[in-house]
């Protein structure tokens, strides 16, 4: 498949479906989604396309809370470092193999950021220490 530039609803489409495609079939990752967070796909790609064009194409098709879910699959099944280094590797690798240009490197970077932030939160939550006097 000849690469493309990340610049449309169709482009963030592919990117989304590629994506979860990987996510669903990763030993590691999968079942999070799976069997602790109970993903109803049908419901979560479409939120998943606005999501990222609001990103990508600045469209604001995303209205929601994004980090909201994730607390509460952290709630059922502790999220590591881990967890988010296996998320933003399949993401990088559904750029590289799909993408090219500016856009594509830099959607691969506020990846990367979502993914640290999102993991700092909830290694804060994780470690009650914090509740310490």
């Amino acid at each position: 498949m000849q690469k493309r530039t990340l610049d449309s609803p169709e482009a963030v489409r592919l990117l989304v479906d590629s994506f979860y495609e990987k996510v669903q079939a990763d030993s590691f990752i999968g079942p999070v989604f799976t069997d602790v967070a109970q993903v109803d796909w049908s419901k979560h790609l479409p939120k998943m396309y606005a999501f990222w064009e609001s990103i990508i194409l600045g469209n604001n098709a995303y209205d929601g809370h994004p980090f909201r879910p994730h607390l509460i699959v952290n709630q059922k099944h502790t999220l590591t470092i881990d967890h988010f280094e296996r998320w933003l590797q399949l993401f990088s690798q559904t750029i590289a193999e799909n993408f090219i240009g500016e856009n594509a490197e830099q959607v691969r970077q506020r990846a990367t950021q979502i993914a640290l932030v999102w993991n700092h939160k909830l290694e804060y939550i994780n470690n009650d220490s914090y509740m310490e006097e």
